[in-house]
């Protein structure tokens, strides 16, 4: 992630906004991992093919933080390392797009339907405030660094929260009208935007990470 200190900014704060960007970045990396385990565990007792490929969206999204923060860590030393990664994360994406438009499909032509999911809906409820809130703080950190690798980061961050409303439609519409088909209708709505994070993870984000200051 580069960071490039602004002339109206002192050592002291550029380095505090470093230290804030990094405690944002692992607090969605922790969020992701909660967000993973409850989600799948919620999916697969209710049987919702948009909670469990939400859930392991989340798993994906976890290991792309882990590489950013490592990358953080590793300095220039990690720049070839960080490129593998992230095109092994950008198939994971692909996988996952697949995966789930597979299963969404069996479910509509089966006519399955999924149990009610309380916990999903608060999971996703949540998620649906948090996210927001995160990719703001993030760009405002990343205003005051100038790092367009935040800015980048805070758009996947608002991703997140798309897949979240997606989700919560899905599941309080099957749960307050019986709309067994909203499930799968909602996870074949996360495909798009699951194969979208694949692109980006191949071409090495949206924002030159890779360019001259790392």
């Amino acid at each position: 992630m580069a960071f490039v200190v602004r002339v109206n900014a002192t050592p002291a704060s550029h380095e505090q906004d470093i230290r804030r960007g990094r405690v944002l970045e692992y607090f969605t990396l922790g969020w992701n991992v909660l967000e993973a385990v409850v989600a799948m565990g919620a999916g697969w007792l209710a049987g919702s093919v948009a909670l469990i490929g939400f859930g392991l969206d989340s798993v994906i999204e976890s290991l792309s933080g882990a590489t950013l923060l490592w990358r953080l860590q590793a300095g220039h030393r990690g720049t070839q390392r960080e490129r593998q990664a992230e095109k092994l994360v950008g198939v994971s994406f692909f996988l996952l797009a697949a995966y789930v438009a597979g299963e969404a499909g069996a479910a509509l032509w089966q006519r399955e339907s999924p149990e009610t999911s309380l916990v999903g809906m608060a999971l996703a409820g949540a998620s649906l405030i948090v996210m927001p809130w995160l990719a703001r703080e993030k760009r405002r950190v990343a205003a005051r660094l100038d790092s367009r690798a935040l800015v980048a980061d805070s758009k996947q961050t608002d991703l997140c929260a798309w897949l979240s409303a997606i989700l919560l439609a899905g599941l309080a519409l099957n749960t307050g009208l019986g709309w067994w088909w909203a499930d799968p209708v909602a996870a074949l709505v996360m495909v798009p935007i699951i194969v979208r994070e694949g692109v980006v993870a191949l071409r090495g984000g949206e924002c030159g990470c890779h360019g001259p200051g790392h």
